[in-house]
């Protein structure tokens, strides 16, 4: 397979006039020539470019990345090794680049030797990902991924088939799976929200990075945040701007661990005033403090939110009976612990449902 001056540009996000520029001063010239006297790119040339592009981002001049590459082939190992032997001279930026590059030599040397695709590939999402994130984000995010990989495989599932169905957003199937996927956003990210913020701006203004290694397809993009907006629209109704900066995080595995807890206590027909029911009531009202970040005006303000949106109540990681069970324990506790209004498992019998939204 070759391919033209013009496809290799737009498929490895650079222009026209870059690759005419390599190939005037020698450093990557095109294996043929069509009939035409186009210039034609075979899958090795593909395969340089690569190498090029991994060192020019690395700030390394085109001459030294000429004579880097001079003489033997451009394997791949050869070059990164190459890369890094250059970047050890390199103190001030060494070990942001060595990690780039020990990114880019555990995910393409690995394994089968990477066809034409798998390096164009590569060279446009390298591209895409530098425009918004340090070296040092990138490594942060490709190393957590296996934390969230399987539930966010099911996950994505799950939400084509509600496209496939046609639910609408405010369908309670649907709110459900968007906070499964804000969750594990969230969980991926660490809490981080200006990273989760800046890596969801990229899928939405990238095409490039859309349906890549897992990554969901525009259409599941545009449909899913429909429904997360329709979440943070209602939200935004109680809490202020400044209140979404300071929410704290609870990873989806917490609020499932207690459902599972309280279902089990249910199944058994277990009193709300067992000491069992009330220390799930006391991890419930933990959770809500993280939640808030330890704010009990936010905290108060999540829960009339809540206690006022069923929408809200629809994504809730907790079921309705396993809420009002919790909710009978904790007025079970108050109810034993008179005057005890600094008490961790505070809630008044009318509390509104689990604010995890």
């Amino acid at each position: 397979m070759l391919l033209k001056v013009g496809d290799l540009a737009r498929r490895a996000g650079l222009t026209v006039r870059t690759l005419h520029h390599y190939d005037e001063i020698g450093l990557l010239k095109p294996s043929g020539r069509s009939d035409a006297g186009y210039r034609l790119y075979s899958q090795a040339d593909v395969q340089r470019l690569h190498s090029i592009q991994t060192m020019r981002q690395m700030g390394l001049a085109l001459g030294d990345i000429g004579e880097l590459l001079a003489g033997e082939g451009v394997a791949p190992q050869r070059i990164i090794s190459q890369q890094i032997r250059a970047l050890d001279d390199q103190i001030a930026r060494a070990t942001d680049l060595r990690s780039r590059l020990a990114m880019l030599r555990d995910g393409l040397v690995a394994g089968a030797e990477p066809d034409m695709g798998n390096w164009l590939e590569t060279l446009a999402l390298m591209t895409t990902y530098r425009k918004h994130f340090s070296t040092a984000e990138l490594k942060r995010i490709f190393e957590s991924w296996k934390t969230i990989e399987t539930d966010w495989l099911a996950v994505k599932d799950e939400v084509r088939r509600a496209m496939d169905q046609q639910l609408p957003c405010d369908a309670p199937e649907v709110q459900a799976l968007a906070y499964r996927w804000m969750a594990l956003m969230l969980q991926w990210m660490h809490g981080d929200m200006d990273l989760l913020e800046r890596w969801g701006h990229m899928f939405r203004t990238e095409p490039t990075a859309q349906g890549r290694n897992h990554a969901p397809p525009g259409d599941m993009i545009d449909y899913i945040e429909g429904a997360i907006k329709l979440r943070m629209a209602l939200l935004g109704k109680y809490l202020q701007p400044e209140d979404f900066s300071a929410l704290g995080h609870v990873p989806y595995p917490v609020w499932a661990a207690l459902q599972r807890d309280v279902q089990d206590l249910l199944a058994r027909a277990v009193s709300s005033h067992h000491p069992d029911a009330l220390a799930c009531a006391r991890r419930w009202s933990e959770l809500l403090d993280t939640l808030a970040n330890h704010d009990p005006g936010l905290r108060a303000r999540l829960m009339q939110a809540t206690a006022s949106e069923p929408l809200l109540q629809a994504g809730s990681p907790l079921s309705s009976d396993v809420r009002a069970y919790l909710q009978a324990a904790a007025a079970c506790a108050q109810a034993g612990k008179p005057g005890s209004s600094g008490s961790a498992v505070q809630m008044h019998s009318t509390a509104p449902p689990d604010p995890s939204v």
